[in-house]
């Protein structure tokens, strides 16, 4: 276990080394979007409106945070392993190396971990400026498994993707219908069964609902949790599973 930990650190720490010298400039261009989206919708279209007794603005903050973990790292983890293996062709070497498949999937996630958990934390801080969002141990959690979660997924896109077109047309049939209809920006309460019970099929509706539960001080939706939870495993045996038929 020892050995898989120094590994996977061995591994991040590469990238690691890349986030240090840009994470100002990562900072900013990433916190555009979620700003961008708290302003027209929670000061633009959600002026006034109250969704299940709050303010529009205190319901789509916890909905923001959970996007922006999702987006940052995505693109963080499955981005930077796509350009490491179809550009700079340095991924190859890295499977020639005695480290384990284990400690590959670990190292190349944990940058998208960390760079998820940097911007969902400092648009956090902004959405605690001017909302009474609650902030527990729940919460944390959620949203530390929410990075991993879509980590592994960016991972798993890009180990599959045979060129870079692959991967903007994975953020476009996969995350961008994700952010629109993954109860982001509105309930899914009052939708029709069938259709709640297809965007269900998303992670970011139980990233989502868990993320506002604890936020507004709600009952904490523990299935949602675990269908979190179950999307982070699978989406991490099949990278295990990808990796390791790539390297035979």
């Amino acid at each position: 276990m020892v050995k898989i930990l120094k590994d996977s650190y061995s591994v991040w720490w590469a990238d690691l080394r890349i986030l240090k010298s840009l994470w100002q400039r990562f900072l900013i261009t990433s916190l555009t979007s979620p700003v961008l989206y708290l302003l027209a919708f929670g000061f633009g279209l959600g002026r006034g409106i109250e969704i299940g007794g709050v303010s529009y603005i205190e319901f789509v903050i916890p909905g923001i945070i959970a996007l922006t973990a999702m987006n940052a790292s995505f693109n963080g983890a499955g981005m930077k392993l796509n350009v490491d293996r179809l550009f700079y062709k340095c991924f190859d070497e890295l499977l020639m190396s005695p480290i384990s498949s284990l400690s590959i999937i670990l190292g190349k996630s944990l940058i998208g971990v960390l760079r998820g958990l940097m911007v969902s934390s400092a648009f956090l801080a902004i959405g605690l400026a001017i909302s009474s969002t609650r902030i527990t141990p729940l919460f944390g959690l959620t949203l530390l498994l929410t990075c991993f979660t879509f980590s592994f997924m960016g991972v798993l896109a890009a180990l599959l993707a045979k060129s870079h077109q692959d991967m903007a047309t994975f953020s476009s049939l996969i995350l961008t219908p994700m952010t629109f209809l993954g109860g982001t920006f509105f309930s899914l309460r009052d939708l029709p069964g069938w259709l709640k019970m297809i965007l269900h099929l998303m992670p970011l509706v139980h990233s989502s609902r868990c993320l506002r539960a604890e936020a507004l001080g709600r009952s904490f939706p523990w299935a949602s949790f675990l269908v979190l939870l179950a999307f982070g495993i699978a989406f991490f045996l099949v990278c295990l599973s990808v990796l390791k038929r790539s390297s035979v």
